[in-house]
């Protein structure tokens, strides 16, 4: 590939998405040539469904134990460098009217399209120049050690490259392994990839139990792996989501136990006792329904828990009682893929990449940033968060 006719710039950004538009402003405001390239129609389509469409833009509470990587200390630089109190700071700064869903969550008052607003002017200010509709042919190395890229709007040469094109989840918003690809042809490692914060599917007759019940929502305590989360858990037609059991699912791998605390912060032996002795003529779905969904009680009596008079009960059968409604074995068979999760697991191994700057250790002036790298976060704007650090650490550093 010869350079006639070639454009230049100083650095070259695969990816329009929160990582890639955050290095770009950043490394444009350095007084850099900065281009852009998109492969959909638009940017930051990711940013703009998030949250509802209101975008959980950070967490305040991040910290490095909120992330799943191979490496755990990988995200430690990057994090402590760029904090969420700094991107609160230009949230305000444009007059983004926010606000606290649960602790630490910060959500968009308004809608997601004024993060990428945002993003936007900050690059134009920049002068950062953004291609959509632009699908990435050949990219290699010359002589003198620039990148040349074949995009839509022709070849670009330049000395920085930065990855910033995703994972594998959601197809429909654009996504592809194109940045993998990459990576492996630059001799990077990857670990291996699956879809993370995502619903779990049942099969068999723990399906055919539940499927009547899509819609029905409960608190719950969701474990698996040594790992817990509480939150809602939401039956579907296919199996169960909600946010306690996204957040599992980044731990979870088929053949994995799962157990569900459906009474959580409660002391289940104790309340038990209370009804026996208080209320024994009470049966216990009719007791159950006072603390769970109507239907969902009489569910589990049906199926696990058949349901008698209090008073009928021995202590025994009062323990496994207790033991189940603080263990459910739920028996998940798979998970919804990459249509709807809301990340990728794995990727771009860290151990050949500069945890400070972001650069390859192997291929000088090429940087990976965000859900390309082997970095996952937990659900709750902590994913976004990573974006904004790692694509603010590897703008200053390009």
């Amino acid at each position: 590939m010869t350079d006639a006719g070639a454009q230049e710039a100083d650095v070259v950004v695969i990816g329009g998405g929160a990582a890639g538009l955050m290095c770009a402003h950043v490394a444009g405001a350095r007084g850099l040539r900065v281009r852009v390239l998109e492969r959909a129609n638009r940017v930051g389509k990711k940013i703009l469904m998030s949250g509802g469409g209101r975008c959980n833009f950070t967490n305040t509470g991040t910290t490095p134990a909120n992330f799943l990587s191979a490496n755990p200390h990988f995200c430690k630089s990057a994090l402590a460098r760029y904090t969420p109190w700094q991107f609160l700071e230009l949230v305000e700064r444009h007059g983004i009217a926010w606000h606290e869903k649960e602790p630490g969550q910060l959500f968009c008052d308004e809608s997601s399209k004024l993060i990428v607003r945002m993003l936007l002017d900050e690059c134009a200010r920049a002068g950062v120049r953004i291609d959509t509709r632009c699908e990435i042919g050949a990219v290699d190395i010359g002589d003198d050690g620039r990148f040349r890229v074949a995009a839509g709007p022709g070849r670009i040469v330049a000395p920085k490259l930065v990855m910033a094109s995703g994972g594998l989840s959601i197809p429909s918003m654009g996504a592809s392994g194109f940045g993998y690809e990459l990576a492996r042809r630059f001799g990077h490692a990857l670990r291996p990839t699956r879809a993370g914060l995502v619903p779990l599917t049942l099969s068999g007759k723990h399906r055919e139990r539940l499927a009547d019940l899509s819609g029905v929502s409960l608190p719950v305590a969701a474990g698996c792996n040594g790992q817990v989360f509480r939150g809602a858990m939401l039956v579907t037609h296919r199996g169960i989501s909600g946010p306690a059991i996204l957040q599992i699912s980044s731990y979870w791998q088929p053949g994995d136990a799962l157990q569900l605390d459906l009474l959580p912060d409660t002391d289940v032996p104790a309340l038990l006792a209370r009804w026996q002795a208080g209320r024994p003529a009470a049966e216990l779905k009719t007791l159950l329904a006072e603390l769970l969904p109507r239907r969902f009680a009489q569910r589990l009596c049906e199926v696990w828990l058949p349901s008698r008079p209090m008073r009928q009960y021995t202590p025994a059968q009062l323990h496994r009682i207790a033991a189940l409604l603080q263990a459910w074995p739920l028996v998940a068979s798979g998970t919804e893929g990459y249509r709807t999760a809301e990340v990728t697991l794995g990727g771009v191994a860290t151990d050949a990449v500069s945890s400070s700057t972001f650069e390859s250790r192997r291929v000088p002036g090429l940087h990976f940033v965000g859900e390309v790298l082997d970095i996952t976060g937990w659900l709750g704007g902590y994913n976004f968060q990573w974006a904004w650090a790692s694509g603010h650490a590897a703008g200053m550093a390009v």
